[in-house]
Formats: structure tokens, sequence, C-alpha cells
């Protein structure tokens, strides 16, 4: 009879190879299985010359093996040695097939094990689980026995495939095993995980290689690259960013692969389609757990999601009794936290019951000043099970999750944080609740908010300052989640995902549709809500069509258009916050114009029967909704109307409208333009605007683009997402309460605002010396006079000490833009200056309608 080990190890990643390791070392009778010919075939198979990083710093090692940051060669040489050190037995080359328990059927452990076909039917089959030892079959026909089974064979070898035409052509790969070895190609490496960064810089790390390399990032582009990248590690995202401010290479944010054909790729951009160059694509965009093979092993998963772990105990051990799993299949995918579970899955089974994790100290400190005396894995449990964005996490997902994470404790009455705040965090209630304060003159207006929710998701999304005043109603305990760490939580955690958007969702169609809606009242309504991402120029409904959904714009903007004589007429800008859809819905037939996205944005999608359902029942809403589609229709009616007397002031205006858009208006909130008509070129804006802002002037009256009658001159837009915010390293740049977007004094002068705004509104200039007052100028003509002054004068009058560190500051740049007057009495200035009226700044939501021209006629 063959041997029945004390424990089979399958996989000799860094988990695997610890835990047997620590095997060796007890003298514990054991195996180690290993598919391929070496030890830790996925860092064996990082790319040549790979600097592997030993984090998270503050956590300690705990093993039997060495581990210290460095090239994967230099890791791999000690690996070995250590391995023969101990005596490890390894048996290579065993690639295993099935588990399955040899002794008796355990009463009533039956597994459901549902498979899903592309065409969304499942299908449930029962697997009966039997108690140890364990068979385990090999592809060459072995069996190995063993007491304990401890599953380590991680999730690469289950990688993450593209989903668009041309993802199966022979150039696209999904590992890179030596950098080096490519030359002189078009390169687009898709994802921005310590894999691909890694693959990127390696690629262009020699320039004698000459590869023109791409990165594509889905995220925005943030000053905070742990927001840009939350799924890397931070050194590695911000080497990233330095290749891509050096010209090393390029990354491509907001950006998704569309199409992809021999030479070409064609991508999904913020402003659209793009197509560029491709000779090869690496495709590094994550992995998920091997759930068939897992499953048949009697393992049960914490949901149904693709991307969920195995359910663990906190010894690590599965659903199926003496089968193990640890590493990155059990959802701890770092080297150092997979070596300390090999080591303490071994002595558990070795029966040291009172070992405790490494990362104990860390979590005691995160909680020792709540109150209630409780266990770091009572604190855990009773998080876990209060908050329903983390129900879906596991055990060891969570202890990683709370290193990230502050969980405190407030008084009733204390203020958790003010309206106007800044800050991006999220905050989930384990116990108590909070009142958001609706009035900040009346405190006794307010909206509860109970325990198990979460709050401050607007300023997860939008990034902008907080919304209202939070203040704990009773004694409240909160986990306050940083941007980072709730970014990385829906990007791992598909259940705590779909809950934050269910809930900002509710949120927002509550605040939108008002008249007395309550959670209940639209329960259907959000359950079958979907977040859609929309290109720019892509329709969300067209002219013609039968459908009748209703959307909400949550990110970005739309344009209205609807065809006369065969052309597109534009009728309305839709900034963020608007919805959209209704007509069809009330009035029934199809629909009255089309509706695309001016730039990429997102919209909540709502079910149009749904809807009417909640329509029918609340007249009051339905009311409403017939209040705003009036303004819609009446659109439509004057379009009709003169659309053969009219047609060439329609054609001019629509026309007018699309260039506006192009201009930078559909990402605007506040924007510029001067009739041309009007201006007499007294340049007067400009210099009052000087005179509002130390001498420089924050407009070029002369700069920008025309069309018709109508100038948009080089002028601050305030976007929605500031382009300009993304990159600023002393977070310089802020947006006011009114959506201002201003630059304070903490500048230090990097220009990384300059190159990122698209608009070119924003200048680097010194601040020159004060002036003479306006009266010196008019009775002595003293001064440089209204206006910024030459550079012949700001330099002559610049009062140098002749010490370097002063002069230098004083010749130092900084960078200006419109900061629309604020705090200025009577607003902006280079309207007031304007003597004909021609400056005007307006709203696009307000100026970007055909109703204008109705107005304009009468």
């Amino acid at each position: 009879m063959s041997e029945v080990y004390k424990v089979a190890i399958i996989g000799s990643g860094p988990a695997g190879m610890s835990a047997a390791s620590r095997a060796a070392q007890l003298g514990l009778s054991h195996v180690l299985l290993e598919k391929s010919g070496h030890l830790s075939d996925t860092i064996y198979k990082y790319q040549k010359g790979k600097h592997v990083m030993a984090t998270p710093s503050q956590l300690i090692l705990r093993s039997d093996q060495e581990f210290d940051a460095g090239k994967k060669e230099d890791i791999l040489d000690k690996w070995n040695r250590r391995t023969a050190e101990l005596g490890v037995n390894v048996k290579y080359n065993a690639d295993v097939k099935a588990i399955r328990g040899t002794g008796e059927a355990i009463p009533g452990s039956v597994q459901q094990i549902v498979s899903r076909a592309r065409d969304g039917s499942t299908t449930t089959t029962e697997l009966q689980r039997h108690a140890p030892p364990y068979a385990i079959e090999l592809t060459s026909g072995e069996t190995v026995l063993a007491e304990n089974v401890v599953l380590a064979i991680g999730t690469q070898g289950n990688p993450n495939l593209l989903r668009c035409p041309g993802a199966d052509l022979p150039h696209v790969t999904y590992q890179l095993d030596d950098p080096y070895a490519i030359l002189d190609e078009h390169v687009v490496v898709i994802g921005t995980g310590d894999a691909g960064i890694e693959n990127a810089r390696g690629l262009v790390e020699d320039a004698a290689q000459g590869n023109v390399v791409t990165v594509l990032n889905r995220a925005p582009k943030s000053t905070n690259v742990r927001e840009s990248f939350p799924t890397a590690k931070e050194p590695n995202a911000k080497a990233l960013v330095e290749d891509d401010a050096a010209g090393r290479l390029t990354i491509r944010y907001e950006t998704e692969t569309k199409a992809v054909e021999p030479g070409w790729i064609t991508l999904s951009t913020r402003d659209g389609e793009e197509k560029i160059r491709c000779d090869r694509i690496i495709a590094r965009i994550g992995s998920a757990p091997p759930r068939a093979f897992v499953e048949g092993c009697g393992i049960a998963f914490a949901s149904a999601d693709r991307l969920a772990f195995p359910t663990l105990s906190p010894q690590f051990e599965s659903t199926a009794p003496g089968i193990f799993v640890i590493g990155a299949l059990a959802g701890y995918p770092l080297i150092k936290h997979c070596m300390n579970q090999g080591y303490d899955v071994i002595e558990f089974i070795n029966g040291n019951t009172t070992l405790k994790p490494a990362d104990e100290p860390l979590l005691e400190a995160r909680f020792r000043d709540l109150p209630g005396k409780r266990s770091v894995d009572e604190w855990l449990e009773f998080l876990r099970t209060r908050i329903t964005i983390l129900e879906g996490m596991t055990r060891l997902q969570l202890r990683e999750f709370m290193l990230d994470s502050d969980a405190r404790a407030y008084r009733k009455g204390e203020v958790i944080f003010e309206k106007n705040d800044p800050g991006s965090s999220l905050f989930a209630i384990a116990s108590g609740s909070v009142h958001v304060r609706i009035d900040p003159n009346d405190p006794s207006r307010v909206v509860p908010i109970p325990a198990g929710t979460i709050f401050g998701e607007v300023g997860l999304i939008s990034g902008r300052r907080r919304g209202a005043t939070i203040v704990a109603a009773e004694d409240t305990i909160c986990v306050e989640i940083s941007r980072n760490a709730a970014l990385k939580l829906q990007s791992q955690v598909p259940t705590a995902r779909r809950a934050i958007e269910r809930i900002s969702t509710e949120r927002q169609i509550l605040q939108m549709f008002g008249s007395g809606l309550t959670p209940d009242d639209i329960r259907e309504v959000v359950e079958t809500a979907r977040i859609e991402q929309v290109p720019a120029g892509k329709p969300i409904i067209s002219e013609g069509d039968e459908d009748r959904d209703v959307f909400v714009i949550r990110v970005g903007s739309m344009i209205v258009e609807k065809e006369v004589g065969g052309k597109p007429v534009f009728l309305s800008y839709l900034p963020a916050g608007s919805y959209v859809g209704e007509m069809a819905l009330i009035d029934g037939g199809q629909r009255t114009a089309t509706v695309r996205a001016a730039i990429k944005s997102e919209v909540i999608r709502i079910d149009g029967d749904a809807f009417a359902r909640v329509l029918a029942a609340k007249p009051t809403l339905l009311e409403r909704a017939r209040k705003d589609m009036e303004g819609r229709r009446k659109t439509n009616a004057f379009i009709e109307s003169r659309k053969d007397s009219f047609s060439g002031v329609v054609d001019l205006y629509s026309e007018q409208a699309k260039f506006l858009v192009s201009q930078g208006l559909g990402e605007a909130t506040d924007v510029l333009l001067i009739d041309e008509t009007l201006c007499v070129g007294c340049d007067n804006c400009e210099k009052a605007c000087a005179d509002s802002h130390d001498g420089l002037s924050r407009l070029d009256r002369e700069a920008g683009r025309s069309f018709a009658h109508l100038h948009v001159p080089t002028s601050c837009r305030h976007c929605e997402h500031p382009h300009c915010m993304a990159d600023c390293p002393p977070n310089a740049i802020q947006r006011g309460p009114d959506g201002e977007v201003s630059i304070n004094d903490t500048c230090i002068g990097c220009g990384n605002c300059q190159r990122n705004c698209p608009y070119g509104v924003i200048r680097m200039e010194k601040v020159p010396p004060k002036k003479p007052s306006l009266w010196s100028w008019l009775f002595f003509g003293s001064g440089p006079g209204p206006g910024e002054p030459s550079y012949k004068w700001s330099k002559k009058h610049t009062k140098y000490t002749g010490d370097p560190a002063v002069d230098e500051l004083l010749d130092r740049k900084k960078a200006i833009k419109c900061d629309m007057c604020a705090g200025i009495d009577g607003g902006p200035s280079c309207v007031r200056a304007c003597p004909t009226g021609a400056a005007i700044r307006v709203s696009p939501d307000e100026f970007l309608t055909v109703a204008r021209l109705e107005n304009e006629e009468a």
C-alpha cells in the first residue's frame, strides 16, 4: 500500500514552498507536488531581471525560508538552496487533476456546484464530501495519499482573457518572459497591476531596444498614483508615471480596448475611438481562481462571482475537512503574506492552536481605541456581518483590507465631516447611525443613514468636496476606507462593487426625483438598474427606436440631436445629474431625438417598465416628470414648426453648438464667450483680469477659436473632472463649492497642470512687482498703467537682494489660471469690465439649447 503522508502541499510558489519547508523543519511526513520542473513556477516566469518587492514593509516574515527584496534570479537561487538544505521532499512534474476523500461519506456534507453556460443557463450538480485521507490523482496516472492537503496553486494558470474582436489573434499574449528580446516594436500593454507595469518598463529600460510602448489604464489620471493604479504597489506606479513624464513610454488613461487587428488596435478613449499601430499586445489583466477544479475537491466559494475566493476558517481550512487553502488562491497575493500563511498552516496541522497570524499586532492596534473588549477575530467578524459592502469578503481578505482602513468610534453629536471639507474616503457604519444635515441653519432638518450602509460615496465617485455635514446620531462605530482601499475593494470584490453601486444609484435616484419617494418605492428600479460606460460619441438613445428605458447621467455629459432635413440638429446639452428618456415612456411611441455622449460618460440605465410602475403608483412624480417633459416637447415643436423657413438659422446654431462642444464645453461647468459682433477690441477684459490678480491676466482675448460671431478665448473651462488636478504634487489645485477650479499659493511651479490641460489655459509666470496705483499712473504717469505690465518693466522693478535663495524665489514661475474671481464682489472682472456686453460667462446646460433661438427671435 502507498505511503500516507501527514500533509501533501500542492504548488511550490512562496506559500507552498514555505509550508513544505516548515513541514520539513518539524519532521512531518510530507510531499511537495509541483507540476513544472522547478520551484515557484510563477516567479520563475517573471520577466528576466525583475525586481521583486518585499511588501508590506511593516509585516514581519514568519518562514523557514529567507525573503528580501531583490532580483528574481537571486531570490530563486536562495530558495532552491534552502529547500535542499531542509531536505524538502519535492516531487516535480506532478500535475494534479483531482482530489477526492477516501474515507466514509460525511453526513450532511453535500456541495452544490453550479455551472454556468455561455448563454446564461445554469446546471446544478451535487458532490458528496468524504473524509480523509485524500487521494491526489496526477495526470501521469499516479496517486498520492495524504491525511491533509494544502492547496497553494495560485491563480496565474487561469488568466483573464481579452474580450473584444480580434482578441484571439496570435500577437495577443498574456505572458512576457524576456522584455529584452523584443526590439523595434509598437507594443501595447493592457493592465496596470504590478505585472503590466513591470512588463512595460522592461520593454523601454534600454533605449537601444527601440520599442514604442503604450500602457492602457481604465482609471482616470490622479494626483495620487494609488488612485490611478489601485492594484499596483506604489513604488511601481510612481516609476511608471516617471517613465511617462520622461517620454520613455505613454500611459493612456481612461482608455480601453475596442478591437484588435493585425498591426493595429482600436482604443475607446474619453474623447472617442482612436486607432494606433500595434505589433504586439501584452494583456496582464489579472486572473481568477480555477473554480471548477477547486469545487471538484469539495471546496465551496464565498459567492457565485467568478472572482470570488474559497470560504475558509481562520486556520485556512476549507469546507472540505483536512483541505487547506493558502496564498493567492485564498485572496492574499503578496509574497510575504503567502510565506507567512505557509508557515502558519503547517503549525495548525501540527496541533499549534494558539498561534496568531503575523499581522495580529498590526490589527490589534487598529481596534485598540474602539469600545468593548473584542479580539481581532471578533472585530473582523463584527465588521463583516454588520457592513453590507464587506459581507462578500473572506476573513483573509478582510484582514488585509483593514490594514489600509481605520475603524473609529464617534460620540453622539460628534461631527464626522463638514460640508465642503476636502476628502474622498468612504465611510461604512458598523453600529449606530448618522444624520445628514440638509439645512446648515436648521440642525433639526436631517436625513438618517442607518447601520450597515455607507456614506461619503459622492466624494469617492466625483472627487469633489464633501456635499453635506455628517453627524453621529448616536454612539457610532464607522470604518473609514481610504479612496485607494475603496477602489481596490471594488476591483477585487464584486459583491462590494455592486453594493456600492446600488447604494449610490438609490441615493442619486431619490435625490433627483424626490416627490416623497422612499427606498421601498424604488426598490425594483434600483435592483434592475445598470451602470454603463459610454464612449464619447456613442448614443444611448437613437431617434426612431422604440425602447422605453430612462437614463440618469452619472458622470460626463450628453448632447441631444434631432434629424431635420437629413441633418442632425443640435437641440440641447445635458450635464451630469440630468435624466433623459422619459418622453417615450410616458407618451409612448418612438424616440423623438438622439442622445449621445459629448465626452466619455457613465449613465444609470433604468428599466422603463419598472419606472413606469413607480410613476403609476406616485401621481406627484408623474406630474413632475410631465412638467420636465414640457421643455423638451416645446423644443421639438419649435424645430418642427420652423424647419422649412428657419432651417438656415437652425443649421448655423447646430454647427455652432457642435463647435462649442469641441472646444471643451462638453466637460465645462463655466466658460467665457465673446460675441464678436459686440467686441470692440479694447482689451478691458484682460486688463481687469490682470488688475484683479497680482498684475497677471488669466485670459487671452485674441487667442482661441471662433465660429460665426462666437469666440472662445483662452480661459479656464472649470471642467467637471479637471485634467489639471490629475497630477499636482503639492495638491495645490482645488475645486470650490460653486465648481470653480483654482490654484493656491502652495504651487511649486512644476508645470504638470499646464502640460495636462488640453485647452492651453494655464500659464507659468512669475508674479510681477506691485504697480503704483491707478491714480498715480493717471495723474503722474507712474507705472505701466492698467493691465499686465511688460516683461521689461517687471524685470527693471524687481527688487533683487543679492541673496541667491531670495532672488530665486522672486524669479520662480508659478501656474496661473482663471479662478472665476472667487472672493471678489460682483463676479468675474472680465465680464464687469466689458463696455459693450460682449463678454459673458455661461453654463453649458443653459447656453447649449436650441430654445435660445426661440427667445432670441422673440
